[in-house]
């Protein structure tokens, strides 16, 4: 019997070194995975802790509103009665007022307010008056006389010699003959002038203005054919109201009644109602007709054209007050 004994010999080396390539391969794959893993955390991390980018600021948007409080009298709008010793012939620099006449705004008192008024002592009345006197009807005092109305034919006296004019120039002549007659004026298209002795009843009330001109209390009005208007109006009302008051003064209560209405360019009175009334119904009835007996001229065109189509709308407050 033969026994063989097999050793084992070593190899060539080609199985090692694909081992080794492998071992090579598998480091450099997880070398890449580990730098990509590495960058990853780096990036969110970084987000995460970085500091954000400053926001754009935006300008800032002011918004200014006026809370100063409203002026007492709304400007360039009211109606202010001037009196004769108030008015001015030259304008007021700044028109405050509509009026019938020019007036020059000033003060008896030092200015105390904001007002488009002069500073003055006095009562808390809703309107304002200047001066204080107490309402007519009539003119007070001595009357002119009529001067005697002169005869048609005067015949000379004989003891009178009679003077003869003397003659003209030839200058005077040439003008007698080149003048121009002066066109005739359609009455019914030019306003009456109404001239009325009567007189509101005022009491000075209680205001604080700014007015620092120095002199008896007035205001920067200007004179327009709307406050003349207003003037003839008020008057041809008021002496009515006056009137009407004096008669049934035992009927009627203290309180305000405010009447409205609008009157067309004839000077008719038109959509007349009481929109407000603390007094009693026989106070309306007399403000109701005061108006309605009125007599007022139509409105002058250039003051026409100026109004709406249905005409100049008016707002009255009767106030009677308690003595």
């Amino acid at each position: 019997m033969t026994a063989e004994i097999m050793f084992a010999q070593p190899g060539d080396g080609t199985i090692d070194r694909e081992h080794d390539a492998r071992k090579v391969l598998w480091a450099l794959l997880a070398a890449i995975f580990i730098h990509l893993l590495l960058a990853y955390l780096l990036a969110v991390l970084g987000g995460v802790f970085s500091p954000a980018l400053p926001i754009e600021e935006k300008p800032v948007e002011l918004t200014f509103v006026d809370l100063s409080p409203a002026p007492l009298v709304p400007k360039n709008s009211a109606f202010m009665e001037t009196d004769e010793s108030k008015k001015s012939v030259e304008p007021p620099a700044e028109k405050t007022f509509e009026s019938n006449a020019n007036s020059i705004a000033a003060s008896e008192l030092p200015a105390d307010g904001e007002a488009p008024l002069p500073s003055q002592a006095g009562k808390d009345r809703p309107m304002v008056d200047l001066e204080t006197h107490s309402h007519s009807l009539q003119m007070n005092g001595a009357q002119p006389q009529p001067s005697a109305a002169p005869q048609e034919n005067p015949k000379p006296s004989a003891s009178q010699p009679t003077l003869q004019p003397p003659p003209l120039t030839a200058a005077e002549q040439f003008a007698m003959l080149t003048a121009k007659p002066k066109p005739e004026v359609d009455p019914s298209t030019k306003p009456a002038s109404i001239q009325s002795a009567y007189r509101a009843y005022k009491e000075r009330t209680r205001v604080s203005g700014r007015i620092t001109n120095r002199g008896i209390s007035s205001v920067n009005a200007l004179g327009t054919p709307l406050g003349r208007y207003m003037k003839i109006l008020l008057d041809s009302v008021g002496s009515r109201w006056y009137a009407f008051l004096e008669q049934k003064r035992d009927l009627i209560n203290i309180g305000t009644t405010r009447v409205v209405f609008v009157v067309d360019r004839s000077g008719r009175v038109n959509n007349l109602k009481v929109v407000e009334n603390t007094a009693n119904e026989a106070s309306a009835n007399v403000c109701i007709q005061s108006i309605q007996e009125a007599q007022l001229p139509p409105i002058p065109d250039d003051l026409a054209d100026t109004l709406p189509a249905e005409g100049l709308d008016m707002d009255i407050p009767f106030t009677i007050f308690a003595n």
